[in-house]
Protein backbone atom coordinates (compact mmCIF):
# COMPACT_ATOMS: atom_id res chain seq x y z
CA UNK A 1 0.00 0.00 0.00
CA UNK A 2 1.20 3.44 -1.23
CA UNK A 3 1.78 5.84 1.86
CA UNK A 4 -0.48 7.96 0.14
CA UNK A 5 -3.19 5.29 0.18
CA UNK A 6 -2.15 4.27 3.77
CA UNK A 7 -2.29 8.07 4.75
CA UNK A 8 -5.74 8.53 3.21
CA UNK A 9 -7.39 5.86 5.74
CA UNK A 10 -5.51 6.33 8.49
CA UNK A 11 -6.94 7.86 11.92
CA UNK A 12 -6.69 11.87 11.53
CA UNK A 13 -4.51 12.51 13.73
CA UNK A 14 -1.94 11.00 11.45
CA UNK A 15 -3.81 13.24 8.53
CA UNK A 16 -2.95 16.37 11.05
CA UNK A 17 0.56 15.29 11.82
CA UNK A 18 1.47 14.64 8.02
CA UNK A 19 -0.28 17.81 6.87
CA UNK A 20 1.70 19.92 9.82
CA UNK A 21 3.09 23.14 8.67
CA UNK A 22 5.76 24.97 10.03
CA UNK A 23 5.72 24.96 14.09
CA UNK A 24 3.43 21.76 14.69
CA UNK A 25 0.31 22.61 17.18
CA UNK A 26 -0.87 20.79 19.90
CA UNK A 27 -3.61 18.26 19.42
CA UNK A 28 -6.78 16.88 20.69
CA UNK A 29 -8.84 13.73 19.86
CA UNK A 30 -12.03 12.18 20.32
CA UNK A 31 -11.85 8.65 19.22
CA UNK A 32 -14.42 6.23 18.26
CA UNK A 33 -17.15 8.36 19.03
CA UNK A 34 -20.49 6.22 18.61
CA UNK A 35 -24.28 7.65 18.55
CA UNK A 36 -27.20 6.15 17.43
CA UNK A 37 -29.31 8.49 15.25
CA UNK A 38 -31.68 9.71 12.61
CA UNK A 39 -29.62 10.35 9.72
CA UNK A 40 -29.68 10.12 5.37
CA UNK A 41 -31.43 11.09 2.27
CA UNK A 42 -33.05 7.40 1.53
CA UNK A 43 -36.26 6.45 2.57
CA UNK A 44 -35.08 3.51 4.67
CA UNK A 45 -33.09 5.51 6.37
CA UNK A 46 -36.20 7.49 7.74
CA UNK A 47 -37.93 6.28 11.21
CA UNK A 48 -35.27 4.29 11.91
CA UNK A 49 -31.29 5.19 13.77
CA UNK A 50 -28.27 3.90 12.97
CA UNK A 51 -24.99 4.00 14.51
CA UNK A 52 -22.71 6.75 13.02
CA UNK A 53 -19.30 7.19 14.56
CA UNK A 54 -17.21 10.19 15.08
CA UNK A 55 -13.40 10.59 14.95
CA UNK A 56 -12.01 14.13 15.38
CA UNK A 57 -9.37 15.59 15.97
CA UNK A 58 -8.40 19.50 16.79
CA UNK A 59 -5.50 21.43 16.81
CA UNK A 60 -4.55 24.04 19.53
CA UNK A 61 -2.94 26.68 19.96
CA UNK A 62 -0.06 26.08 22.45
CA UNK A 63 -0.73 27.68 25.93
CA UNK A 64 1.90 30.66 26.43
CA UNK A 65 2.42 30.24 30.66
CA UNK A 66 2.40 26.75 33.02
CA UNK A 67 -0.86 25.21 32.52
CA UNK A 68 -1.00 24.80 36.39
CA UNK A 69 -3.54 21.89 36.27
CA UNK A 70 -6.03 24.44 35.51
CA UNK A 71 -9.46 23.06 33.04
CA UNK A 72 -10.50 26.27 32.59
CA UNK A 73 -7.19 26.73 30.38
CA UNK A 74 -7.09 24.52 28.12
CA UNK A 75 -9.87 22.95 25.38
CA UNK A 76 -11.92 20.68 26.86
CA UNK A 77 -12.93 17.40 24.82
CA UNK A 78 -15.70 17.82 26.06
CA UNK A 79 -16.01 20.98 24.05
CA UNK A 80 -16.24 18.66 21.03
CA UNK A 81 -18.26 15.88 21.67
CA UNK A 82 -20.92 18.99 22.92
CA UNK A 83 -20.49 20.39 19.17
CA UNK A 84 -21.29 16.68 18.16
CA UNK A 85 -24.09 16.50 20.16
CA UNK A 86 -25.50 20.23 19.69
CA UNK A 87 -25.28 19.42 15.73
CA UNK A 88 -26.96 16.21 16.22
CA UNK A 89 -30.17 18.16 18.34
CA UNK A 90 -30.44 20.82 15.52
CA UNK A 91 -32.17 18.84 13.18
CA UNK A 92 -32.72 16.00 11.49
CA UNK A 93 -29.99 16.06 8.63
CA UNK A 94 -29.78 13.66 5.33
CA UNK A 95 -26.20 14.25 4.76
CA UNK A 96 -23.12 13.15 6.59
CA UNK A 97 -21.38 15.57 4.58
CA UNK A 98 -23.47 18.49 5.96
CA UNK A 99 -23.13 17.07 9.64
CA UNK A 100 -19.42 17.04 9.55
CA UNK A 101 -19.30 20.66 8.52
CA UNK A 102 -21.18 22.02 11.05
CA UNK A 103 -19.36 20.35 13.46
CA UNK A 104 -16.38 21.42 12.28
CA UNK A 105 -17.65 25.10 12.19
CA UNK A 106 -18.82 24.59 15.76
CA UNK A 107 -15.52 23.14 17.19
CA UNK A 108 -13.60 26.53 15.03
CA UNK A 109 -15.78 28.98 17.23
CA UNK A 110 -13.69 27.73 20.23
CA UNK A 111 -10.69 30.25 20.69
CA UNK A 112 -7.54 27.75 20.77
CA UNK A 113 -9.19 25.69 17.87
CA UNK A 114 -7.16 26.27 14.92
CA UNK A 115 -7.55 23.58 12.78
CA UNK A 116 -9.52 19.99 12.47
CA UNK A 117 -10.06 17.01 11.03
CA UNK A 118 -13.77 15.69 11.42
CA UNK A 119 -14.53 11.90 10.26
CA UNK A 120 -17.78 10.84 10.57
CA UNK A 121 -18.75 6.84 9.44
CA UNK A 122 -22.19 4.88 9.26
CA UNK A 123 -21.35 1.28 10.54
CA UNK A 124 -24.89 -0.55 10.00
CA UNK A 125 -25.22 0.85 6.21
CA UNK A 126 -23.23 -2.18 4.68
CA UNK A 127 -20.30 -4.52 5.69
CA UNK A 128 -17.84 -1.49 6.63
CA UNK A 129 -18.06 1.63 7.74
CA UNK A 130 -19.36 4.30 5.00
CA UNK A 131 -18.39 7.52 6.12
CA UNK A 132 -16.75 11.06 5.08
CA UNK A 133 -13.55 12.90 6.18
CA UNK A 134 -13.22 16.95 6.24
CA UNK A 135 -10.15 19.40 7.20
CA UNK A 136 -11.23 22.90 8.15
CA UNK A 137 -8.75 26.07 9.47
CA UNK A 138 -10.09 28.80 11.32
CA UNK A 139 -9.16 31.36 8.64
CA UNK A 140 -11.66 28.93 6.08
CA UNK A 141 -14.31 28.48 8.45
CA UNK A 142 -17.84 30.14 7.80
CA UNK A 143 -19.81 32.02 10.93
CA UNK A 144 -22.26 29.98 12.80
CA UNK A 145 -25.45 30.15 11.43
CA UNK A 146 -26.89 30.89 14.86
CA UNK A 147 -24.41 33.85 15.07
CA UNK A 148 -26.32 35.30 11.69
CA UNK A 149 -28.27 38.43 11.83
CA UNK A 150 -31.65 36.87 13.50
CA UNK A 151 -34.96 37.02 10.49
CA UNK A 152 -37.79 39.82 12.07
CA UNK A 153 -40.27 37.85 14.56
CA UNK A 154 -43.22 36.70 11.91
CA UNK A 155 -46.92 36.54 12.66
CA UNK A 156 -47.93 33.26 12.41
CA UNK A 157 -51.52 33.00 11.89
CA UNK A 158 -53.80 29.81 11.47
CA UNK A 159 -56.43 29.92 8.92
CA UNK A 160 -58.98 27.04 9.32
CA UNK A 161 -61.24 26.00 6.14
CA UNK A 162 -63.77 28.65 6.84
CA UNK A 163 -61.15 31.35 7.26
CA UNK A 164 -59.71 30.00 3.62
CA UNK A 165 -63.39 30.43 2.22
CA UNK A 166 -64.11 33.73 4.18
CA UNK A 167 -64.73 36.80 2.07
CA UNK A 168 -62.88 38.58 4.52
CA UNK A 169 -59.19 36.65 4.28
CA UNK A 170 -57.97 39.82 1.11
CA UNK A 171 -59.21 42.50 3.74
CA UNK A 172 -57.12 40.57 6.71
CA UNK A 173 -53.84 39.86 4.60
CA UNK A 174 -53.70 43.49 4.41
CA UNK A 175 -54.56 44.11 7.77
CA UNK A 176 -51.32 41.63 8.56
CA UNK A 177 -49.39 43.56 6.09
CA UNK A 178 -49.56 46.84 7.30
CA UNK A 179 -48.68 45.70 10.74
CA UNK A 180 -45.37 45.60 9.32
CA UNK A 181 -44.08 42.38 10.30
CA UNK A 182 -43.37 39.15 8.10
CA UNK A 183 -46.59 36.82 8.05
CA UNK A 184 -46.57 33.12 7.97
CA UNK A 185 -49.88 31.45 7.43
CA UNK A 186 -50.11 28.13 8.81
CA UNK A 187 -53.72 25.61 7.46
CA UNK A 188 -55.03 21.94 8.23
CA UNK A 189 -56.27 19.40 5.99
CA UNK A 190 -59.31 20.37 3.45
CA UNK A 191 -62.68 18.74 4.18
CA UNK A 192 -61.93 15.78 2.34
CA UNK A 193 -60.77 12.56 4.14
CA UNK A 194 -57.21 11.94 3.70
CA UNK A 195 -56.95 8.08 2.34
CA UNK A 196 -55.92 5.55 5.45
CA UNK A 197 -53.27 3.06 5.35
CA UNK A 198 -51.92 0.36 8.10
CA UNK A 199 -48.36 1.93 8.03
CA UNK A 200 -48.06 4.93 10.70
CA UNK A 201 -44.93 6.20 8.81
CA UNK A 202 -46.93 6.10 5.76
CA UNK A 203 -49.95 7.71 6.86
CA UNK A 204 -48.16 10.75 8.79
CA UNK A 205 -46.71 11.87 5.14
CA UNK A 206 -50.18 11.57 3.58
CA UNK A 207 -51.67 13.84 6.66
CA UNK A 208 -49.06 16.25 5.72
CA UNK A 209 -49.27 16.40 2.28
CA UNK A 210 -53.38 17.14 2.87
CA UNK A 211 -52.18 20.00 4.55
CA UNK A 212 -50.16 21.19 1.60
CA UNK A 213 -52.78 20.63 -0.42
CA UNK A 214 -54.60 23.01 1.40
CA UNK A 215 -51.35 25.74 1.37
CA UNK A 216 -52.10 25.58 -1.95
CA UNK A 217 -55.64 26.57 -2.18
CA UNK A 218 -55.01 29.31 0.04
CA UNK A 219 -51.89 30.55 -2.14
CA UNK A 220 -54.83 30.15 -5.27
CA UNK A 221 -57.04 32.55 -3.23
CA UNK A 222 -54.50 35.55 -3.41
CA UNK A 223 -51.50 35.95 -5.21
CA UNK A 224 -49.39 37.19 -2.20
CA UNK A 225 -49.61 33.93 -0.54
CA UNK A 226 -46.42 31.82 -1.21
CA UNK A 227 -46.11 28.49 -0.20
CA UNK A 228 -42.55 27.46 1.32
CA UNK A 229 -41.44 24.29 2.78
CA UNK A 230 -37.48 25.27 3.71
CA UNK A 231 -36.60 27.07 6.81
CA UNK A 232 -33.85 28.85 4.35
CA UNK A 233 -37.18 29.67 2.22
CA UNK A 234 -39.31 31.11 5.27
CA UNK A 235 -35.53 32.98 6.63
CA UNK A 236 -35.76 35.09 2.96
CA UNK A 237 -39.09 35.72 2.95
CA UNK A 238 -39.17 37.25 6.44
CA UNK A 239 -36.04 39.36 5.03
CA UNK A 240 -37.85 40.58 1.90
CA UNK A 241 -41.53 41.09 2.82
CA UNK A 242 -42.91 38.28 1.15
CA UNK A 243 -46.39 36.52 2.82
CA UNK A 244 -45.61 32.55 3.16
CA UNK A 245 -47.87 30.10 3.47
CA UNK A 246 -46.02 27.14 5.55
CA UNK A 247 -46.25 23.54 3.80
CA UNK A 248 -45.04 21.02 6.64
CA UNK A 249 -44.15 18.03 5.09
CA UNK A 250 -39.71 18.82 4.94
CA UNK A 251 -39.29 20.71 8.31
CA UNK A 252 -41.55 18.36 10.25
CA UNK A 253 -39.76 15.21 9.29
CA UNK A 254 -36.66 16.97 9.35
CA UNK A 255 -36.91 17.93 13.13
CA UNK A 256 -35.45 15.40 16.13
CA UNK A 257 -38.50 16.08 18.15
CA UNK A 258 -41.33 16.95 15.49
CA UNK A 259 -44.25 16.32 16.34
CA UNK A 260 -45.38 12.65 15.71
CA UNK A 261 -49.38 13.17 14.72
CA UNK A 262 -49.99 16.18 12.43
CA UNK A 263 -53.64 15.18 12.75
CA UNK A 264 -54.22 18.15 14.73
CA UNK A 265 -53.18 20.67 12.76
CA UNK A 266 -53.70 23.73 15.54
CA UNK A 267 -51.38 21.80 17.56
CA UNK A 268 -48.80 21.52 14.57
CA UNK A 269 -49.19 25.01 13.77
CA UNK A 270 -48.34 26.08 17.30
CA UNK A 271 -45.39 23.58 17.35
CA UNK A 272 -44.02 25.51 14.54
CA UNK A 273 -44.71 29.26 15.81
CA UNK A 274 -43.01 27.83 18.71
CA UNK A 275 -39.41 27.15 16.80
CA UNK A 276 -40.02 31.05 16.29
CA UNK A 277 -39.97 31.69 19.53
CA UNK A 278 -43.58 33.45 18.91
CA UNK A 279 -44.93 34.89 21.69
CA UNK A 280 -48.66 34.21 20.47
CA UNK A 281 -50.49 33.05 17.63
CA UNK A 282 -53.65 34.05 15.73
CA UNK A 283 -56.00 31.22 15.01
CA UNK A 284 -58.74 32.41 12.83
CA UNK A 285 -62.28 30.07 12.78
CA UNK A 286 -60.72 27.30 14.91
CA UNK A 287 -60.24 26.46 18.45
CA UNK A 288 -57.16 26.31 20.62
CA UNK A 289 -56.05 22.78 21.90
CA UNK A 290 -55.01 22.41 25.40
CA UNK A 291 -51.34 22.89 26.24
CA UNK A 292 -49.71 24.42 23.75
CA UNK A 293 -46.23 25.95 23.93
CA UNK A 294 -47.34 29.32 22.88
CA UNK A 295 -50.46 31.25 23.74
CA UNK A 296 -53.15 31.35 21.00
CA UNK A 297 -55.80 34.50 20.03
CA UNK A 298 -58.35 32.87 18.92
CA UNK A 299 -60.79 34.60 16.24
CA UNK A 300 -64.30 33.94 14.51
CA UNK A 301 -63.92 33.35 10.91
CA UNK A 302 -67.19 36.30 10.53
CA UNK A 303 -65.23 39.12 12.09
CA UNK A 304 -63.61 41.87 9.39
CA UNK A 305 -60.70 42.99 11.74
CA UNK A 306 -57.78 40.75 13.32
Amino acid sequence: MSSEIKLAFAHPSERAEATADGDPFDRISVRDHTVDIEIGAFQAERGVTQRICFNIVVEVRPLTGPIDDDVDRILSYDKVTEAIAFELADERLNLLETLAERVAERILLEPQAMRTFVRIEKLDRGPGALGVEIMRARQHSAPLRAEEEPAPQPELVYLSNAAIASPHLTGWIDQLEASGKPVIFCVGPSEAPAPQVPHKMAQRRIDLLTIEQNAWVLAAKDARCVVVDTRTELDWAMRNGQTCVWAPSKIVLDAVDGPVDPRDAVALAAWFADTFDAPEMIVIGDTAPHDTPVRLRCLSADQTTL
